[in-house]
């Protein structure tokens, strides 16, 4: 078995298995098992000094960061496109492939 076929086979049973790490979540209508790791969207936070906008008092903010497994989500979603998790609809702000994984920055503005 070749490295990248090991990976694929770790994505699916290790990092991504529901009983362990993921939970599962309705993604654009597909239920898949994922990652919300909102810790290390704040250590991202810290590490790279993400800007962000301002907002009007009352408005907010609201970011996520998911990991999914490529094989499950489809097509690397490209940045501005809208990403639905259980019936709540976010915008992609960062997508990146992270050896047959997606980590997904997601962006929802909230009142």
């Amino acid at each position: 078995m070749t490295f990248k076929e090991q990976l694929a086979v770790d994505n699916k049973q290790v990092f991504m298995n529901a009983e362990e790490f993921a939970e599962m979540h309705t993604v654009n209508g597909k239920v898949m098992p994922c990652q919300i790791d909102n810790f290390e969207l704040i250590d991202r936070e810290r590490r790279y000094k993400f800007h962000k906008s301002e907002y009007s008092e009352g408005v907010y903010l609201k970011q996520i960061l998911m990991y999914v497994n490529s094989v499950d989500f489809g097509a690397l979603p490209a940045i501005g496109r809208l990403v639905t998790i259980d019936k709540k609809s976010y915008t992609v702000a960062d997508a990146i492939n992270e050896g047959g994984l997606y980590s997904l920055t997601l962006e929802q503005n909230k009142t």
